[in-house]
């Protein structure tokens, strides 16, 4: 069993791991973000990338998606932990609160949503975004290492990199959401594609600005999100450290019954570019 670890902002270095060792990996959908860093935690390998690079060289909208989900796939990865910086919607829900999301909202329009395409689609089921399994045992991790959790919630993602005119965080905090990012898109639809169990632990590090008297600034964000840097790995390690050994989901076969177009009419180019993630169903 190997278990990935995608870091968002402030999570640039892996996790407490033995026996490292990095990989390039290089995917029909380009490089990822940077070589992968594997390791081993209690009898489980773990896989780590740098969502945005190690020096942060990649935008929200910019960063190789495709690739890194592609990346971890290649290298064994079923299950996929990963972070987020966020901007809270809720006065209750101040910087340095950590919350696991069961839903999202999709604000994005420049980002490319699928590894299909280029005469082949797929049209795959997201009601729910992240993996019920995991999700439950990243709030069960939080509350084993004392670090209080909210338990589900809902992430409007946002195209960035810019943040939030005040006009558009008043509109997010009237629908209910809890959370505003610009990450959890594509990267959550394409594990569900790569058929991996997918589920996130999110560091809120400002009041994005609708709060009076409240500017989001980068210091802001850098600062909180290096706090919220201690308490996230202690809950995502102790996750991988007691992680089931069985999938209790329906993950690992999401692609069955979801390919519309016949084998037959998929170019041979396309169905090469995809095997990893669809051959069995072509």
């Amino acid at each position: 069993m190997t278990v990935g670890f995608i870091g968002g902002s402030g999570i640039y270095e892996a996790l407490d791991l033995e026996n490292v060792r990095e990989e390039d990996v290089t995917t029909p959908f380009g490089d990822p973000s940077a070589p992968i860093t594997i390791g081993e935690m209690a009898g489980t390998d773990v896989a780590f990338l740098p969502r945005h690079g190690r020096d942060h060289q990649f935008s929200p909208t910019t960063a190789p998606y495709r690739a890194n989900v592609h990346a971890l796939k290649q290298v064994g990865v079923e299950r996929i932990l990963a972070s987020n910086a966020v901007g809270s919607l809720r006065e209750d829900l101040p910087p340095q609160s950590l919350l696991v999301p069961d839903q999202i909202f999709d604000r994005t329009s420049h980002r490319t949503h699928s590894f299909f395409g280029e005469g082949m689609v797929a049209h795959m089921g997201f009601a729910d975004p992240y993996c019920p399994h995991m999700a439950t045992h990243l709030v069960e991790s939080a509350d084993a290492v004392g670090r209080d959790a909210e338990d589900g919630g809902t992430y409007v993602c946002v195209e960035g990199p810019q943040y939030s005119t005040r006009a558009e965080s008043e509109f997010f905090r009237g629908q209910g959401w809890d959370v505003v990012g610009m990450t959890a898109i594509p990267e959550a639809k394409l594990a569900r594609e790569a058929e991996m169990c997918y589920a996130t632990v999110t560091g809120v590090t400002d009041y994005d600005v609708w709060k009076q008297d409240a500017e989001v600034t980068l210091e802001e964000v850098l600062e909180n999100a290096a706090a919220n840097e201690t308490a996230i790995k202690q809950v995502v390690e102790h996750a991988i450290e007691h992680l089931p050994d069985e999938r209790d989901c329906d993950c690992g076969h999401a692609l069955e019954g979801t390919i519309n177009t016949p084998s037959e009419a998929i170019p041979e180019e396309t169905k090469e570019r995809v095997d990893l993630l669809a051959g069995e169903y072509l």
